[in-house]
């Protein structure tokens, strides 16, 4: 079980790592000679706020958008470890720590969800 979380760690972080370092790079390619103006505060547009919208114009290979799903990706790597940690416990039998687990995997998504912010 440890093995697979590890696995599951290290593969979410470098597959996360590589997804933004490739939406890096398609950015420097498209404005890597841009000037950037620091005068007026320009906010991200909202199809990059929302899980959807990343996901719905990420084959339009944008680089923001390829960024931005990197990003989730690494946050998406300590929620997957606690799922396969409640499965991991109702295997093994060990239903306090399945009880723990999922309080915590219950609190992950609801911050990430359906939080106050």
């Amino acid at each position: 079980m440890e093995t697979m979380i590890a696995n599951l760690l290290r593969g979410g972080v470098a597959l996360s790592t590589t997804i933004v370092i490739t939406g890096r790079g398609l950015y420097l390619l498209r404005h890597g000679a841009d000037r950037p103006d620091y005068g007026v505060f320009r906010g991200e547009p909202a199809e990059l706020r929302t899980l959807g919208g990343i996901i719905a114009n990420i084959l339009s290979f944008h680089s923001k958008r390829v960024i931005e799903l990197g990003v989730l990706l690494m946050l998406a790597t300590p929620v997957a470890r606690v799922a396969l940690s409640v499965l991991g416990f109702l295997r093994e039998g060990d239903y306090q720590y399945v009880a723990i687990s999922l309080m915590v995997l219950m609190i992950l998504l609801f911050t990430i969800f359906g939080g106050v912010g």
